[in-house]
């Protein structure tokens, strides 16, 4: 299976067909949008949350993370993106009112580089979770793969030549965080007794990253969309 992605610019999405996946790119470093354009868009809520930021390097990252997000939203939306709200689930997770246009989303932020999951739909099925992570070493992966994963994944991860252990911690990991992002619940909840675990794929964004879209049904990487958020 090709994992990698490759990534269009387009200012019009095609329209969300119902078990689509549109991955979205978006550059959160100095490269990316202007930090004044972006803090505009932002609703009070993420305004308040970047002003407590002390790590400016963070605190910027955030803004166009965030920023990218409404743009993303308001073209599938066809609104405004400043104009937005968004609710939020038990456990923080973002949502629209948007019964005019059913629709799924989820957003995650790792070095320089954040990514947007979207999907048509409402309700459990359609809810989706997406993760990635910069692939950097780390000497303490069994310890956390002892706590975090299953038994079965820890052990696999250990008998892996130490080569291949680094990447494969990293599937594993962004796995288990978009796994937990479909639903809301965050990783140290459990899965509700009745609630059937969704599918989880990973992908490559781009080289030195690594990363996960869960939903309850996942078409093949190599079908999904996948559009660069061009500077605004």
């Amino acid at each position: 299976m090709n994992e990698s992605i490759r990534w269009m610019t387009t200012d019009t999405p095609p329209a969300l067909a119902a078990n689509a996946i549109h991955l979205w790119r978006i550059r959160a470093d100095e490269t990316g949008m202007d930090l004044n354009t972006c803090l505009r868009l932002l609703g009070e809520r993420q305004r308040a949350r970047a002003e407590r930021m002390r790590h400016q390097p963070y605190r910027e990252r955030y803004i166009r993370a965030q920023a990218g997000l409404r743009l993303i939203l308001g073209r599938y939306l066809d609104t405004d993106p400043g104009s937005i709200r968004f609710g939020h689930g038990p456990a923080g997770k973002p949502f629209v009112d948007s019964s005019g246009h059913p629709i799924a989303f989820n957003l995650t932020t790792t070095g320089d580089l954040a990514l947007v999951a979207v999907g048509a739909g409402n309700g459990p099925d359609s809810e989706i979770g997406v993760d990635c992570e910069w692939i950097h070493p780390r000497n303490d992966i069994q310890a956390i793969a002892r706590r975090m994963f299953s038994p079965e994944v820890a052990e696999s991860l250990a008998q892996l030549p130490e080569a291949e252990r680094l990447e494969r911690f990293y599937r594993n990991w962004t796995a288990l965080e978009a796994d937990a992002k479909c639903d809301g619940r965050g990783l140290f909840r459990p899965r509700a007794p009745d609630a059937v675990a969704p599918q989880v794929l990973n992908c490559i964004p781009e080289p030195g990253y690594v990363a996960a879209v869960a939903r309850a049904r996942l078409p093949a990487v190599e079908q999904w969309l996948a559009f660069d958020l061009i500077r605004y």
